[in-house]
């Protein structure tokens, strides 16, 4: 071969590589760029059709009345859907709440009218449980107003408000005393689910709850407590919105403690002993939450401990104003490659385990006053400031599930052991598993009968029909072993459980229907989630 012929082949090959590694480089870009993307807007995947034993979608009435025009209408007709995308539900129309008075005339109006009526804010309960088809909605999410009393060490708030808006407006001298994990709900959706958080000591929502005033079927207004009309209380928290309208909640606020942060892995199986003799015991730990390794090969094997230990009971003079979330894009590249398993899962542990820490945001200023030396402080309005942005993306035809399983800690150990298997077993991405401290609830559709440490699992699944038949057999057989082990699971979340197992996990079911058809006997208020429960345990 002469001379120019040897070259022409590396130019060739040259050209070649250089095409190739500039492709590579064009699909590397533009997938990290479509992994990082912030949503362009609600997705919408449908709605899952076959839900045990109830109709979906329902008829519309032959007759259905006209839209009042003295009432604030954000839509008259339309869909509504949910945070999973697979509850695409045609309603009647969406009432935008801003005051009282909206919400007596929408009751009366849909009473004249044969409607039921729905309540809805932040929408992240993932099966039908704020609207249902041909409802009449309210949207609560205008009706916020937050006013802080720091004598009584007290916040009165409307159920539209956020837990965001409550931290923005306590900080910095006050915190929120219970929330979840994350900001982003609507304080009506924490009390209808009682939902539960970081504070292991504070416990649920409801024990922070002081009194509340709600508005029943009939537009009757009646202030409840624990001492006062009890029984409404407790069917109004964690009652999903079927009992009345929460009008308002006077809650109970904290000092917003300064914490040491502090980290450290375990193996899953030390972590009953690690509550018993560590986390339980000492007063001074103010936060804590335990994440899981979803790793293969070393799938909830593994637990990083995250805990928040007090320095003083008020921050320094000079504390700066709440953050917003910072390195959301990485964040959400590192969540969405996860979803592709395998190496990326282990890459998500490792980031975890080994770089997170030395991103740590502490806010606390290091004053002399704490005595801490370089230790990384935060208050308590800080870690849980949190509006998880980088969970939501652009990306089609997939979505996040949420699920909770509820199990005596004397199980602990055994139950773990059979959800590894489970889902060691199946192909559904597991994106997240933590670890969360529940005590005794007495509310009457309670989660907890005993003290309970509760698995929280966060699954991505296609939006197909093959993907929700792999979520529901995933979902059931997680059910199946809960209920093997003295557990109860959550009801926020899809409705891809059976009668058996629903009756199985909430026996005071029956009586809590009951006490709905007592308090509202013509069943105004109403939601998908409603349907399923009555057809589920057989209630006519």
């Amino acid at each position: 071969m002469t001379a120019e012929g040897r070259r022409s082949r590396i130019s060739r090959r040259l050209l070649l590589g250089a095409a190739v590694l500039g492709g590579a480089v064009l699909w590397g870009g533009a997938t990290i760029a479509r992994l990082t993307r912030d949503p362009s807007g609600p997705q919408n995947a449908g709605r899952i059709s076959d839900v045990d034993g109830i109709a979906l979608p329902l008829q519309p009435p032959a007759n259905a009345p006209a839209h009042d025009p003295a009432l604030p209408w954000l839509a008259k007709g339309g869909e509504i859907n949910d945070v999973s995308e697979l509850s695409l539900t045609p309603v009647f129309g969406i009432v935008e709440v801003s005051e009282e008075a909206h919400i007596a005339a929408a009751l009366a109006f849909a009473r004249a009218n044969g409607l039921k009526v729905s309540v809805a804010a932040i929408r992240h309960s993932m099966g039908g449980h704020a609207f249902d088809d041909n409802a009449l909605v309210l949207d609560m999410r205008k009706f916020d107003k937050i006013e802080f009393d720091a004598a009584a060490k007290t916040v009165t708030v409307q159920p539209g408000a956020t837990w965001h808006a409550i931290q923005n407006q306590l900080h910095p001298l006050f915190a929120v005393k219970a929330m979840q994990s994350t900001d982003i709900f609507s304080v009506g959706g924490s009390i209808s689910v009682n939902a539960h958080g970081m504070d292991h000591q504070a416990g649920s929502v409801a024990g922070s709850v002081r009194s509340m005033r709600v508005m029943l079927a009939d537009g009757s207004i009646v202030s409840c407590s624990r001492s006062e009309n009890s029984d409404l209380f407790n069917h109004v928290v964690g009652g999903y919105g079927l009992f009345g309208v929460i009008l308002s909640a006077v809650l109970d606020v904290v000092d917003n403690t300064v914490y040491h942060t502090a980290r450290q892995i375990i193996r899953s199986e030390d972590f009953p002993d690690f509550f018993e003799n560590t986390l339980e015991p000492d007063r001074n730990i103010g936060l804590f939450y335990g994440h899981l390794s979803t790793a293969p090969g070393n799938f909830l094997e593994d637990m990083i401990v995250y805990r928040y230990d007090k320095v003083a009971d008020q921050p320094p003079a000079d504390m700066p104003a709440l953050d917003e979330a910072t390195g959301v894009k990485l964040k959400r590249l590192v969540m969405n490659l996860a979803k592709e398993g395998g190496l990326f899962q282990s890459l998500k542990w490792y980031m975890e385990k080994h770089l997170e820490p030395k991103f740590e945001s502490c806010t606390v200023p290091r004053t002399a006053a704490m005595g801490e030396g370089e230790a990384c402080l935060v208050s308590r309005n800080n870690p849980m400031h949190d509006s998880v942005p980088y969970l939501f993306n652009d990306l089609p035809g997939e979505t996040d599930i949420l699920h909770e399983y509820f199990i005596p800690r004397g199980e602990y150990n055994a139950f773990i052991a059979g959800a590894r298997e489970i889902m060691a077993n199946q192909k559904l991405p597991i994106l997240n598993a933590s670890i969360r401290i529940v005590h005794k609830e007495d509310t009457a559709l309670t989660y907890a009968p005993e003290p309970a440490f509760s698995l929280v699992l966060y699954i991505n699944q296609s939006t197909s029909d093959a993907g929700n038949a792999a979520m529901r057999q995933l979902t059931r057989d997680l059910i199946d072993l809960t209920l093997e082990h003295r557990g109860r699971f959550f009801l926020p979340y899809q409705l891809h459980y059976t009668g058996k197992q629903l009756l199985a996990s909430y026996p005071e079911l029956p009586a809590f229907l009951a006490k709905k058809r007592e308090l509202d006997p013509t069943e105004l208020f109403g939601s998908t989630f409603y349907r399923a429960l009555k057809s589920l345990s057989g209630v006519a």
